[in-house]
């Protein structure tokens, strides 16, 4: 049976207003039939990415200074966090959720299969420890470049003349008229999530 490493199962982003507006899904290793097929459906990895929420707002709640410190925020809010947030939760034996907060409440989620993909060459020790449990024998730290590189991609959507971030915020002004909550579009930065997404592996340093 072929060794399995670790690989990226679903990346998604979620708006400032816990509004989805991107998922990316990738297949995943199948040692038994030798394919490679997606974990879940759209529709799971949409409900897996809305329940990590409860993370990021008890994990903001945990950070946030004491309303002694702190008095002019309003009762029962939290301030935006900014940065990586590492393990969310290990959603199963495979599956397991890590989390980015951007300063503007832009969150990136990164769900890893832990056996994903098929080694190249022998049996090495990262392949015995992507066989545990999820989130066991992979750093949070090793995340961190696919977030990177999650953000630059934003970063650059957003440069996009042509881009409106308020059409994809649910919550629009009274009177400002349009449909907001629109999903990301960009088909350059779904190609950039895929490339992201296909890339990474435990190890890999830049992106």
């Amino acid at each position: 049976m072929a060794t399995a490493i670790p690989s990226i199962a679903c990346l998604g982003v979620i708006g400032r207003n816990n509004n989805p507006l991107h998922i990316t899904i990738f297949p995943s290793f199948d040692a038994a039939t030798n394919t490679r097929t997606p974990l879940r459906t759209p529709l799971q990895f949409s409900l897996l990415l809305s329940s990590t929420l409860d993370v990021f707002e008890a994990r903001a709640r945990r950070s946030a200074p004491s309303s002694a410190a702190a008095p002019s925020t309003p009762a029962g809010s939290a301030p935006l966090v900014s940065g990586d947030f590492g393990l969310l939760h290990a959603v199963d034996e495979r599956l397991a959720a890590y989390g980015f907060e951007t300063n503007t409440g832009v969150k990136f989620v990164a769900v890893v299969d832990m056996r994903g993909r098929a080694a190249p060459g022998t049996v090495g020790t990262s392949g015995s420890a992507a066989g545990r449990g999820g989130g066991v024998g992979l750093r949070d730290t090793e995340l961190r470049v696919v977030f990177r590189a999650m953000q630059t991609a934003y970063v650059r959507l957003l440069q996009n003349p042509f881009y409106d971030p308020d059409e994809h915020a649910p919550l629009m002004p009274v009177g400002g008229g349009g449909a907001g909550g629109k999903r990301i579009t960009s088909r350059k930065f779904a190609e950039e999530m895929r490339r992201i997404g296909e890339a990474w592996a435990p190890g890999v340093a830049n992106l």
